[in-house]
């Protein structure tokens, strides 16, 4: 049976929060979609704490959770593996969004209304709470997309997003390979490029309270840099990629 609505979130070293967060977005989908068949996809990116174990041990509880583990692969690997999840349960909608507890699911219904109006619909952080070195990285991550692809978009990176399942579906076939550091900025950068409004709506961010960045000090500049490349080579490519989503999906309610 189709997945109406797949939620996916990978989670690293998230012991404090997890089964928080699981629960905040369980309910969104048990009030909002009583009738429906609706998944919440996490993706234990081999955490080192008891992330996984909790996930385990909590599954039983919630039927619409899905646990998926994996070797540590980072974040953006693991995000892509959470999209073939979804896909491969033919969902028509999937919802991504971060296992750290600094998004409010309200903010869902921004996103939702939307839906009718393009395949791919993008939250920003208007207000962000994250270490001054990736606010800047941020920033100059922004500078690059526009000066590179002649495209802006506020908030390419976020993992607060919804996007049609046949969309996302031909959208991951033109991703490069092997999977670049932040996949979720070329599929943002595709589906731009492919004239879709991505709405960009304002969402909440929270002060993480729990966990650790993982990333910072230079190892933040040297994915930076990673990133910077990645997108630079892609160029090349873009104009087949986005050729192949010029073909207009179906309108759904």
């Amino acid at each position: 049976m189709p997945v109406f609505l797949s939620i996916v979130m990978p989670a690293y070293n998230e012991e404090a929060v997890i089964e928080d967060v699981v629960v905040l977005w369980t309910n969104l989908l048990t009030a909002h979609f009583p009738t429906e068949t609706t998944r919440l996809i996490v993706v234990n990116d081999g955490s080192k704490d008891k992330t996984g174990a909790i996930l385990d041990q909590i599954a039983p509880k919630y039927p619409q959770l899905m646990v998926v583990h994996q070797p540590n692969g980072g974040h953006g690997n693991a995000v892509v593996n959470a999209y073939r999840q979804a896909i491969a349960l033919d969902s028509m909608y999937v919802f991504q969004t971060d296992s750290d507890d600094q998004f409010v699911t309200a903010d869902f219904d921004k996103l939702w209304a939307k839906r009718a109006e393009s395949p791919f619909i993008l939250g920003h952080r208007e207000v962000r709470f994250d270490a001054p070195a990736r606010l800047i990285i941020t920033r100059i991550l922004r500078l690059s997309i526009a000066l590179i692809y002649g495209t802006y978009i506020k908030d390419s990176n976020i993992p607060f997003r919804l996007i049609r399942g046949s969309y996302l579906k031909r959208l991951l076939a033109q991703l490069p390979t092997p999977t670049p550091f932040a996949p979720n900025i070329f599929l943002a950068v595709m589906a731009k490029k492919a004239g879709n409004n991505l709405f960009d709506i304002p969402i909440t961010h929270k002060e993480r309270l729990t966990g650790e960045v993982s990333i910072l000090r230079w190892k933040l500049l040297k994915v930076c840099i990673q990133s910077f490349r990645e997108l630079a080579q892609f160029r090349l490519d873009l104009g087949k990629k986005v050729a192949a989503l010029r073909q207009p999906e179906p309108v759904l309610n």
